[in-house]
Order: structure tokens, then sequence, then C-alpha cells
């Protein structure tokens, strides 16, 4: 066998790339944040039968200015009046392009586990039907859709089922897989775990599978994430945060992986609030586990914890357990920043989403897992499965 250079290989690849049809699909996102799903579409690249597939942005609306100029400056430089700065009750469906690909994570807020679970009945909840909009007026041929796993749970599970039902019906009909993802399982230096569902046109005749994990007998750590590669020191978005005597003091008694709650704290240093021991308050990463889930709100004591030095997190630490890579610059203050990293979805789990969604309209068979829920909606209850109209009522 005769061995090729890199180089000759290099070579071969430029020129089979250059030899096949481009298939590009158009990706259009609601609540787009600062650019998590898009940077990993974009990135996503699949060939298959004679057809190299990849995607490109059409357009993009959130209601946060800052997230927009940074998804703007990140995804589409040379476009920036395609991402609609509105409310998204404002947006004019009808005055958008088509596209074949549609994605959101609509608002979690009242699906949170921090949270009340308000579901139904908060301010964000109802939200999802914006997206459903999206798939009866432009008919995309896929769909991602992406929350929290305590959507499942809201309104008693009416919640979740309501909202399977209606993306199913959405459009000409779609075929979903609902699962919940461990990030850490994916190689995301990051415990956040979140619902993704998939849609596929029914007339394609196509099911998603959920894709094989590729860490989850070894995860990437914190440290790994961190210091592997060390943060350049002229890095966007790296500004430390000047804290105060007291947490520095409180700190240095909270060993890696603890929080306030169950750390030796001296009695000065003991947080004098009632009802409220949430895990991450003053919790320091620890820096052989992979972080905890990197959040974009909370007050006093939730920025995340260094697991060496006695100070929060900086916001490209952030967007690294994030899996942002390092000249992806945010706009806006540091507390506007911290939020849009905090709500994004991780770019690295979209890039793998969105290269299993190429590769199953390419036929490009790769390892998968069953889908904690079948193809058709359905809830668990208990640990009996039940079918969505039974869910329903």
């Amino acid at each position: 066998m005769i061995k090729m250079k890199s180089s000759d290989r290099n070579e071969e690849s430029k020129e089979e790339s250059r030899r096949l049809e481009r298939t590009v699909l158009r990706l259009g996102e609601l609540f787009c944040g600062p650019g998590g799903l898009a940077l990993g579409a974009k990135k996503a690249r699949v060939a298959g039968g004679g057809n190299e597939y990849t995607i490109e942005h059409a357009w993009a609306s959130d209601y946060n200015l800052d997230s927009c100029r940074t998804y703007a400056r990140n995804i589409c430089p040379d476009k920036p009046e395609s991402v609609i700065c509105a409310d998204v009750r404002e947006v004019d469906v009808k005055k958008l392009s088509p596209i074949d690909i549609f994605a959101y994570g609509f608002p979690c807020n009242d699906f949170s586990i921090v949270g009340e679970k308000k579901g139904f009945n908060g301010s964000f909840g109802p939200l999802y039907i914006y997206g459903v909009a999206i798939l009866n007026h432009l008919k995309p041929k896929v769909f991602v859709a992406e929350n929290v796993g305590g959507m499942t749970s809201a309104n008693d599970g009416g919640a979740f089922g309501r909202i399977l039902a209606d993306l199913e019906r959405g459009g000409n009909g779609y075929v979903l897989t609902t699962h919940l993802y461990k990030f850490e399982d994916y190689g995301i230096p990051q415990t956040r775990h979140r619902i993704i569902i998939v849609g596929i046109e029914n007339s394609l005749g196509l099911t998603f599978k959920v894709p094989a994990p590729t860490t989850a007998k070894k995860p990437i750590t914190a440290k790994a994430a961190l210091e592997d590669c060390p943060i350049p020191e002229t890095a966007p978005n790296n500004e430390k945060t000047c804290q105060s005597k007291t947490v520095i003091e409180r700190l240095g008694h909270i060993k890696p992986g603890e929080n306030a709650w169950n750390s030796d704290l001296p009695d000065k240093l003991r947080l004098n609030v009632k009802n409220v021991k949430l895990s991450q308050i003053y919790r320091r990463l620890h820096p052989d586990k992979p972080a905890y889930t990197i959040t974009g709100s909370g007050g006093g004591g939730t920025h995340g914890y260094h697991w060496k030095e006695p100070r929060a997190l900086t916001n490209r630490e952030r967007a690294r357990l994030q899996t942002f890579p390092d000249d992806y610059v945010f706009d806006g203050s540091k507390e506007s920043v911290r939020k849009q990293i905090g709500m994004a979805v991780s770019p690295k789990m979209s890039e793998l989403i969105f290269t299993s969604i190429l590769k199953t309209l390419a036929g490009v068979a790769y390892p998968s897992i069953p889908a904690i829920w079948s193809a058709q909606p359905s809830l668990f209850n208990g640990d009996r499965r039940v079918s969505l109209s039974e869910s329903l009522g």
C-alpha cells in the first residue's frame, strides 16, 4: 500500500469536495441569542450520495439588542440586516424568506427547575407557539427545538404533551425525535441537560436518530477545558470581577466542588437567607469533573467560581465551558454577556445535532442510541409510558 503525504491527502480532499454537488440548506431562527445554534450549524458539513450538505444563515430574530449584535458580528457580519431585533410577537412571519431548517431555543424561564416552573401559566411558556407559526407558514423540511428538562413536568406534564402535539402537527406534519441530552456525554465540559426535539417532514420518510454519546465514560473536565490550552491574555470578554473581601474570605473556606451550604463556613461567613438552598450558591468548580451548569441569571453567589482562585469565572471562561471559540466576541456589558453565554446553546452540541441531521438527509449512517421519547409524541408517567392523547386527557 502506498502511503500518501498529508499534503497529498489534503489536495485529494479538496478535489473530491469540488466534484461533489453542493446542497445548501437555509437556516432561520427565533430566539437566536448570541448564535450558539447557528455557529454549530455553520460548522456542520456532510458528504454523501454524491452531494455535500451544508447549512447557511438566512435570518434570525431575538428581542435582546446585545444578543442581536453578537449574532450579527459573528454569524453574518456581511448581512447584519438579516438579524431582526424585535419582540417575537412583532415579527411578521409573512416577510421572512423561505428556509429549509428552522431552529429555536424558546425561552425556558417558566420551565426551569431554578424558577417556579409555571409552564403555560407563565409569561414565557406560551412563546413556543411562534415557532409553530413558522412551521405552518414556511413549512421547513426540518426543525430543531431546545429547552430545559424541567419542561416535561410543567403543568403536571400537560405543557410538554401540548408542545409535542403542536410541533408534530405543524407545517406538513413532522416525525419527532425527542431526547434529553446530557451534554457532558458529548464532549462539552459541563453538566448541562437539555431536551432537544428534532422534527423531519413526514414526506421525506426519514426519522432522526439520537447520536451516540462520545465521552460518557471519560467526560472533559473543567480544568482540561480551561488550562490544557490557556486562554490568551488578549482574549475578549475576559475581565475578572473585583471580589469583595468577604467573598474572597468565604471562598477560601469552600473546597472545590463544594458550595455555601455544604462547606464548613465560620458563622460570620454563613449566608443569612431563608428557604433558599440552591446548590450553585458560591459553588466552586471541581477541576477533575465537568463544570456544573453555566447559568445566565441570578444574583450574588450564582456566577460560577474557580476551583483554585477565590473569584468568579470570567465571561471568557464561561464561554469556554460552553464551547464558544476564544475569538467569538460578545457585545454588551459584563452582566449582559454573562446572560448571553448562560442562555446559549453549546456550539459543539449544536454542531453534533446538525451534523447528524445532515447525515440523516444524506443517508449516511452514524452511531446512535434510542431516544427517551419515541418518534411519535409520548410521555413518561412514573414507570409507565403514556400516549400523547392519554396525557392530554
